[in-house]
């Protein structure tokens, strides 16, 4: 049941922001760090691939952003201050197999809570985007002048919102913060929360789950990229740090701050090679691995120009390395291993 409109943060003055999404692995870290920041926080989540368990902090109602209906309940009965979008689909592969699925998720989705902010009055938006948007690239590091040009129905779909975004700007009414992730990894430091996809997709812990015993192997996919050790160069940057540039962001557009697109990596890669190497030392495992052939559509090397992030938000990333990214994240996946 939420609470009625008399408790609201917005009656006390302290704002209370929805997290969409806040069930999710990055959704669920931000959540957190919002309610240690003072602010209430009111989480909604559909559960498709969130996790009821992993909201530990403000308020969660179970619903789905497709329920116009249940999206004007929340914004009548709560007042939001701002919106943080991390509702979305997420895998590239499954994209390609079911794009329609994406484009009614990712930006249908996204149109139902743009309206619902309109229709109430809320203007403030954070948006959850991705480097996929840029495609291959033409340069590296990848600064916010590349070109956008994607390969895939979840780049095209973010990029879809992101031109929305820009054009509800233009219009009026809505200011808006998107920021393009690289490859999000790590856990809380705290050890409260961490990454739990199904399936799991992404290389650390894929690589920390064969370190842990629950996979047998770990895949590399190409040895023959043109990079130091031929395997591919990813840029990394701890979930702690996402959500710094989040709140930053959050308090930019509070404080009437202008609408601003924002790229967010470490400015630095790691090859597939240094990230199992990294593991080994951090679990003091052996980690098996089996080489197979490139997948289509793998650029050698990704790697974020985060300057604009530090210049417009005065963001620094506090957890650059990869051995601390590893290392919480190897911490969260020995205590769960064992209940998986």
């Amino acid at each position: 049941m939420m609470q009625p409109a008399c408790a609201t943060g917005h009656d006390s003055g302290i704002p209370t922001i929805l997290v969409a999404g806040g069930a999710g692995y990055i959704g669920s870290h931000m959540v957190k760090r919002l309610a240690l920041s003072g602010y209430q926080v009111l989480v909604v989540d559909n559960l498709s691939t969130g996790f009821r368990d992993a909201v530990r902090h403000g308020q969660f109602v179970e619903g789905d952003l497709a329920d116009a209906g249940f999206l004007d309940r929340i914004f009548v009965e709560r007042g939001i201050s701002a919106v943080l979008h991390f509702a979305a689909l997420s895998q590239v592969g499954e994209s390609v197999l079911v794009p329609v699925r994406y484009y009614r998720n990712n930006v249908a989705n996204t149109l139902n809570l743009l309206d619902a902010m309109q229709r109430h009055g809320v203007q403030n938006f954070i948006f959850s985007s991705t480097a996929a948007i840029f495609g291959e690239p033409g340069y590296t590091p990848i600064d916010e002048r590349h070109p956008m040009q994607p390969i895939s129905p979840y780049g095209r779909s973010k990029k879809m919102v992101e031109e929305i975004l820009a054009d509800g700007d233009r219009a009026g009414g809505l200011r808006y913060v998107s920021l393009r992730y690289f490859n999000a990894a790590g856990a809380d430091p705290d050890g409260e929360l961490g990454e739990r996809h199904d399936p799991e997709s992404h290389l650390i812990p894929l690589v920390l789950q064969a370190a842990s015993g629950r996979r047998s192997h770990i895949a590399i996919f190409g040895s023959d990229y043109p990079t130091p050790d031929g395997t591919c160069i990813r840029d990394y940057i701890h979930v702690h740090d996402l959500c710094t540039a989040h709140l930053l962001a959050l308090e930019h557009l509070l404080a009437g701050g202008a609408s601003l697109a924002l790229n967010l990596g470490n400015g630095q890669g790691f090859s597939v090679r240094e990230v199992i190497d990294t593991a080994r030392r951090v679990s003091g495992r052996e980690i098996p691995v089996q080489v197979h052939d490139r997948r289509p559509g793998d650029p050698a090397i990704l790697v974020a120009d985060s300057r604009n992030a530090s210049v417009k938000l005065g963001w620094t990333p506090l957890y650059p390395d990869l051995e601390t990214i590893v290392g919480d994240a190897w911490s969260w996946e020995q205590r769960k291993s064992r209940s998986w």
